[in-house]
């Protein structure tokens, strides 16, 4: 009787299997770095940063008629972080990076509820910051639409941290987590249409972050950032232009705009060139107002080049940006490219002496694919100009003469179940 119950356990479940599907898949992906002027100007006298890191992911996805679900589970890992036979990791970073369920709610509605990646258009705002080995992800609730090459998304968080015991739910909702522009509420509006050689979208952006009294520690509502702007792309006959404009403005912030205007064209089957520029508001030294724009959630390591000068964790309410690039991708083989990238940059305000010339970057990254896995290489080279000194508070004469960053990377990503 006992077999009869196991084999109809398990015709059910063959049943419930046919009628969906389930994939799991992963990622290994292993990255050394050499690191000399990488982020900041680096001192004659300190040495190169060097080392090794790996994230690991195993994913896996569940998809029905009425729901989709999706799991991710990641570790990242330093090599020789961890002292031999240590029976926890020492940095605690294995993590859920991505739960959620998208549920179907009909007529083209659908809701996805949990943690997950935010990823629009070029990534300007919302990306999921990749290249970055923990990545980025949200905890939020989505109402999202489509219908044919129209989509909506509506996007809810309230983010706590159960850090005061007694006060969630009994006394209030205090939010103590801060830095990197870590929110205690979020709402969006998301709109998007596409036509056949151009589209447009619209993003709407409230995020609210915790204040306190002059205590520090008595919760005083929130302090509002409201972003707002459109980015338009065109494509055709191999010829591309790409637009993003936004706006900030809140309760500490007041008239802060961001510009892109990016031009592609492919010039041969093995050749694409690209050039653009980017605006990027920033305070005056001399004035108290606070004008600076920050990309916020945006895969910023992407943009004003790798070498992560700007925008990624640092350059906050700073003088801004004038970022004047060009680009050749050169495809070597079936199996290989080259992408060359040149960028010069200059504030979009003064520095305190006067100087705006920031310095020229050249970054260089070759790709190669093999079977079943690729290997990328990457060298990126700072020339620093005078007000680059100023700005990283490193003087030209304590500055090593050679200002770069070199890294490999192997890339993995095995599918188990498909």
């Amino acid at each position: 009787m006992k077999r009869q119950y196991v084999f109809l356990g398990l015709l059910l479940g063959c049943l419930q299997f046919a009628q969906a599907q389930f994939t799991l898949d992963g990622e290994f992906r292993p990255r050394t770095e050499y690191r000399h002027g990488f982020g900041s100007i680096i001192p004659d006298a300190a040495d190169a940063g060097f080392g090794i890191s790996t994230r690991a992911r195993l994913n896996a996805g569940f998809t029905t008629e009425a729901y989709k679900f999706y799991l991710s589970l990641q570790d990242v890992m330093v090599w020789g972080e961890n002292r031999q036979i240590l029976p926890y990791d020492q940095n605690n970073s294995f993590a859920v990076f991505e739960a959620w369920a998208d549920i179907s709610l009909g007529s083209g509605f659908s809701t996805k509820l949990g943690r997950q990646v935010i990823s629009y258009d070029d990534q300007r705002i919302f990306g999921g910051l990749d290249w970055a080995q923990q990545g980025r992800n949200h905890d939020a609730a989505l109402i999202k639409y489509k219908k044919e090459k129209f989509m909506l998304d509506l996007g809810l968080a309230f983010s706590q941290d159960y850090s005061n015991p007694t006060g969630f739910i009994n006394t209030g909702t205090a939010y103590n987590t801060t830095g990197f522009f870590t929110y205690k509420t979020m709402q969006y509006l998301y709109l998007k249409q596409a036509w056949e050689n151009f589209s447009g979208s619209l993003l709407l952006l409230n995020n609210g972050f915790q204040k306190f009294e002059t205590d520090g520690v008595t919760p005083d509502g929130v302090n509002s950032l409201q972003t707002l702007g459109t980015h338009l792309d065109y494509k055709k006959d191999g010829f591309g232009v790409a637009a993003n404009a936004f706006l900030q403005t809140g309760d500490q912030i007041k008239g802060a705009y961001l510009l892109g205007l990016d031009f592609s064209y492919k010039a041969s089957p093995k050749v694409g060139l690209g050039a653009g520029i980017e605006i990027i508001s920033g305070n005056d030294p001399t004035s108290t107002k606070n004008e600076a724009f920050f990309p916020l959630y945006g895969t910023n390591h992407k943009f004003n080049g790798f070498m992560d000068y700007f925008y990624v964790g640092n350059h906050a309410n700073s003088i801004g940006l004038f970022d004047v690039h060009a680009s050749a991708n050169f495809t070597l083989s079936e199996t290989s490219s080259l992408l060359i990238k040149a960028l010069n940059f200059s504030g979009e305000q003064e520095l305190a002496s006067g100087e705006k010339s920031l310095g020229t970057e050249l970054d260089l990254v070759f790709t190669k694919k093999f079977k079943g896995y690729n290997m990328v290489l990457g060298y990126s080279h700072m020339f620093a100009a005078d007000g680059m000194y100023e700005l990283k508070g490193v003087t030209e004469a304590d500055a090593s003469d050679t200002q770069n960053w070199a890294w490999a990377m192997l890339v993995i990503k095995p599918k188990f179940l498909n």
